[in-house]
């Protein structure tokens, strides 16, 4: 499952990890996500497109955080710098994107904090997969 040092596999298993958790994270704080994003829950009206996207998204994160953990070096795509990695990109790219963004649009910081963790947990989960299968 390798080539030119990207494992797909772990590419793979990393996206779904991290969406599976994705699905568990907004499914204990939805109520809570729906009140900070000030969205009427009786107004929902869910469509695939959303999960659709996310999924593929989540598969473009893994691919990119394979590359730079593999970037590391030789020897060097472990569950730790999988760990280090993800949290460096999630502190670099991800909290702060989130933050400028929640503050343009108006929403307070309890929402940045509900989505600012989600992101963490899939980052963690996917440099956590990606370093656990290797190259």
């Amino acid at each position: 499952m390798d080539f030119a040092g990207m494992n797909y596999l772990a590419i793979l298993a990393a996206a779904i990890a991290a969406f599976a958790f994705g699905g568990a994270y907004y499914g204990l704080l939805g109520k809570p996500w729906m009140k900070a994003a000030r969205i009427n829950p009786d107004q929902v009206h869910m469509s695939p497109a959303p999960f659709i996207s996310s999924f593929i998204a989540e598969l473009v994160m893994a691919w990119v955080l394979a590359g730079i953990i593999g970037h590391l070096g030789t020897g060097q795509v472990t569950v730790w710098n999988g760990l280090v990695s993800g949290a460096f990109v999630w502190l670099g790219f991800m909290a702060t994107t989130i933050a400028v963004n929640h503050r343009y649009q108006g929403f307070g910081w309890y929402l940045t904090l509900i989505d600012a963790g989600h992101w963490l947990g899939v980052a963690l989960i996917m440099g956590a997969v990606i370093g656990w299968f290797g190259v």
